[in-house]
């Protein structure tokens, strides 16, 4: 089993900042995958940024420059640093990790939440 813990959610203005954080915590060294999600209003969880024990990162196409996904793999942490913010980047943003074996584990989601 594999807990996740995330923070960094919040209110901000379009154009400003927030970094989101997960720590994993539990079966750590069979995590393979972190990444995060999201789900904004009326719509479907959807695929933000993942990124590989080994640092290959993938993003979807709306956040690309905008977006950076990190890890930490010494915290088994993974963080999403998310700049230029606009109001369609609204939703929960749920972090995931996979594991060797395949499975799939989620965070409890923090709110981000962007005015214009």
């Amino acid at each position: 089993q594999v807990q996740l813990v995330e923070s960094g959610g919040g209110l901000v203005q379009a154009g400003g900042s927030l970094r989101l954080s997960c720590r994993a915590s539990g079966l750590i060294s069979s995590i393979n995958v972190m990444g995060w999600y999201r789900q904004g209003p009326g719509k479907q969880r959807e695929l933000v940024a993942r990124i590989t024990r080994g640092g290959i990162a993938n993003y979807e196409d709306s956040v690309k420059g905008r977006f950076t996904i990190s890890r930490d793999n010494a915290k088994n942490t993974v963080y999403l640093q998310m700049n230029s913010l606009n109001p369609e980047d609204t939703a929960v943003y749920y972090c995931n990790v996979e594991t060797y074996t395949t499975s799939n584990y989620w965070g409890q989601g923090t709110q981000v939440t962007v005015s214009s």
